[in-house]
């Protein structure tokens, strides 16, 4: 059985060789670098955690220095507490209120209308207002119905005048009446 080794570059030790020559174990399954890279990374580390704890002192070794001057202990760390006082501004006065209460306006009681449905039954002064009303006509096919009476009773006697229109109307009515309307459009005061 030959062994045949891989040939040695010029800036390698020679196989078998440990970090400090021949003979010198490198452990096991270690190449001979893997020691020189922990050590120059740990190196890298080290000096890298002393400058940090350095940075980190340096501060606190100023106010350190400043409390030694003023005659604490050099290891004691002083505390120092500040308090801002904001500037007073002007006080609100307190002023005496008064409470009003509202009077609700006298609403006159709604007269009589001046404009109604064309159906239905009306007191003339109370219902709706004297005067005189136009209609545009029937709301259907049928005819428009209106009647004037002297009183509510429904007969014949009572009737002062009436009208079926197939048209526009007009009709005058007088306080006390009782006007009567069917199938009409809205009437409308006009004088």
């Amino acid at each position: 059985m030959t062994f045949h080794q891989p040939p040695q570059l010029p800036d390698q030790p020679p196989q078998g060789a440990g970090p400090f020559g021949l003979g010198t174990p490198t452990g096991p399954g270690r190449p001979a670098g893997d020691r020189r890279r922990w050590l120059k990374y740990g190196g890298v580390a080290l000096v890298s955690l002393l400058m940090g704890v350095g940075i980190g002192t340096s501060s606190g070794s100023a106010e350190t220095g400043k409390a030694t001057a003023a005659g604490t202990k050099a290891g004691a760390r002083p505390t120092a507490t500040v308090t801002e006082t904001a500037e007073a501004g002007p006080v609100p006065t307190v002023t005496e209120t008064e409470t009003v209460t509202a009077k609700p306006k006298k609403t006159e009681k709604p007269g009589p209308a001046t404009s109604f449905s064309g159906e239905g039954e009306y007191v003339v002064g109370e219902d709706i207002k004297a005067g005189t009303y136009k209609t545009a006509g029937p709301e259907d096919e049928f005819g428009c119905y209106w009647e004037r009476a002297k009183d509510a009773s429904g007969e014949f006697n009572a009737i002062i005048a009436n009208n079926n229109l197939n048209g526009p109307g007009r009709v005058t009515l007088n306080k006390g009446e009782y006007f009567k309307t069917n199938r009409c459009q809205k009437w409308k005061r006009v004088g």
